[in-house]
């Protein structure tokens, strides 16, 4: 049957929940992907685990409304454990983990979060009525000690760049650890800024945490397809890693020939700009190869809409991309289409 059509609350997170759930349905998803962030969060982890019936809350208000969940996404704390910390970290977390700004106090306070962000995400799961009905899953990102030596100059030898695929797995191999115990995976999304924002780097970061269960993908195509990477190759690569999906779409070689790949320092929605994100169906990404590898590959789990479009009304932009998947993927086959044919 068709996959879960569920849209993530990222991007949506000036509404409060409640509010986010009743635009969801009318927008016609069956689930919404729950942002760690928000005004209040949409999915708060301290409160996850601190407080008795917090659980059990969200998945009245996703009932209520008709609603599911497979997926908790903490990309902004996820930045944090890898980066080279300065000022602008302290406008994606909160004040508890920023604190004075200090670069090691930020890491650690970041790692502990992602620990505790595994054990809420299971707690969450645990109280679904009916059971688990997909993996559980944190969908984030790594943060990179590495990403400002991406263009090799000053000249870059791969030695520098293994310390930082080695520092990468000292911080997060004690994370993974802990997901191991409470029985939930990590979706990287393979983006800019991470450890992984191609084929290459990925494979590397797998062997750089020794192919560890719990790492795997929260396959986004959009982040691909501008760099030139063969967005569909990625998931027959990682075909056994690919944890979550986003649906979101991207179109390149489209600006004027003022800015190229690297952006210019411009805002998205500059029409000088070489690539921007769009709304599904609006760019380059060629959904119908990707919903066939989804299927060649086995995977069953929601197909998540992470909307971006700065030309657009995002509410005008949600209705349309979930009718977009929902016409787009199809159900794989069971048999052999000339099995009929045989006597």
């Amino acid at each position: 049957m068709p996959r879960k059509v569920t849209l993530f609350t990222g991007q949506w997170a000036d509404l409060p929940f409640e509010t986010m759930c009743e635009k969801a349905k009318q927008f016609g998803y069956d689930g919404i992907e729950l942002a760690c962030w928000g005004n209040p969060n949409h999915f708060d982890v301290g409160k996850a685990l601190s407080e008795d019936g917090y659980c059990a809350g969200r998945w009245e208000i996703l009932e209520k409304h008709g609603l599911t969940a497979y997926a908790i996404s903490n990309h902004l704390v996820g930045q944090a454990v890898c980066d080279n910390i300065d000022e602008r970290h302290k406008g994606i977390l909160s004040e508890e983990i920023y604190g004075d700004g200090e670069a090691e106090g930020v890491r650690q306070r970041a790692a502990q979060e992602m620990v505790a962000t595994a054990q809420a995400c299971r707690k969450f799961i645990d109280a679904r009525p009916g059971g688990e009905e997909f993996p559980a899953v944190v969908n984030g990102f790594t943060g990179s000690s590495i990403w400002h030596a991406a263009y090799s100059f000053p000249p870059v030898d791969q030695a520098y760049l293994q310390k930082g695929f080695d520092e990468f797995a000292t911080r997060w191999t004690p994370i993974l650890d802990e997901f191991e115990k409470v029985n939930v995976n990590f979706g990287l999304e393979v983006h800019p800024t991470e450890i992984a924002f191609d084929i290459a780097t990925a494979e590397r970061a797998v062997e750089a945490v020794k192919g560890h269960q719990r790492f795997g993908f929260n396959y986004d195509p959009s982040h691909l397809e501008y760099q030139g990477v063969d967005y569909v190759k990625f998931l027959y690569t990682f075909k056994d890693l690919i944890y979550h999906v986003h649906m979101k779409d991207a179109w390149s070689d489209s600006g004027d020939g003022t800015v190229g790949v690297f952006g210019g320092h411009t805002e998205f929605g500059d029409k000088r700009r070489f690539w921007d994100f769009r709304s599904l169906g609006h760019g380059h990404v060629d959904f119908e190869r990707i919903i066939v590898a989804l299927n060649d590959i086995k995977y069953s789990g929601p197909l998540s809409v992470e909307w971006e479009d700065s030309r657009m009304h995002r509410e005008h932009g949600a209705k349309e991309a979930c009718a977009f998947v929902r016409e787009v993927d199809f159900p794989s086959s069971d048999i052999a289409f000339d099995a009929q044919f045989d006597q």
